[in-house]
């Protein structure tokens, strides 16, 4: 009988995974892939800071050739923003999550705030990666980041406009105001976070603040003719 050697096995293709028998050949979808850049590359800026880390370093994390990499994102920035606009679409989800889920305007307030403070608190978040950077001064990131600024303030204000009658400008500086308060007090306590005020208790506080002001406005005030 004639001994017969190994076949042939043909080369795993990038973007394609093998199961633990190493029989099976599985191809990871482009989205699967595309996450793992994702993934890879907010590990090389938290590591290695935005502008140290490399496209190279981000491929080798990936697991994937550097043009594979290149086929899914063009530059860094690209990468970036692809990761601004995960943690964006999570805040407004949960904005709106915390607006709609009680009649209680005041735990509206604290819930909001609440959702503000957390999405500074990531140590995973792209916020993160901007904050006491130059990359704030990125035309792409400061529209995105402004876009999604506007889009906060309406939400808040969509509310405010239904329970006090004010009218659609009334309602956006309001809503506005609201977050900017949000905004700095988060700021502020993530740089001092070694103070340790935890961050229920310094949410809470800055929506005290709030509280007082919106609620000085009647249920029913109507705008002005």
């Amino acid at each position: 009988m004639v001994s017969r050697g190994p076949l042939p096995v043909a080369p795993i293709a990038e973007g394609e995974l093998v199961d633990a028998d190493l029989t099976t050949v599985v191809r990871l979808p482009r989205e699967q892939r595309r996450a793992q850049v994702i993934t890879a590359a907010r590990e090389a800026f938290l590591a290695s800071g935005y502008h140290a880390a490399s496209m190279e370093e981000i491929a080798e994390r990936a697991g994937v050739s550097k043009p594979v990499l290149y086929q899914h994102f063009p530059g860094k920035l690209d990468l970036y923003l692809a990761i601004l606009e995960e943690g964006i679409d999570a805040l407004l989800a949960a904005t709106q999550q915390a607006v709609r889920s009680t009649p209680d305007n005041k735990v509206r307030v604290q819930a909001t705030i609440r959702t503000y403070f957390t999405f500074f608190d990531d140590p995973q978040g792209a916020i993160r990666l901007v904050l006491g950077t130059d990359l704030m001064n990125e035309p792409k990131v400061r529209k995105r980041i402004d876009a999604t600024k506007l889009a906060l303030a309406r939400i808040i204000a969509s509310v405010i406009a239904e329970d006090t009658g004010l009218d659609t400008e009334q309602s956006l500086l309001l809503g506005s105001g609201l977050l900017g308060l949000a905004e700095g007090a988060a700021v502020r306590w993530l740089a001092h976070k070694g103070e340790r005020m935890p961050l229920d208790e310094a949410a809470d506080l800055t929506a005290q603040l709030a509280w007082r002001g919106l609620s000085s406005f009647p249920l029913s005030h109507p705008p002005q003719a």
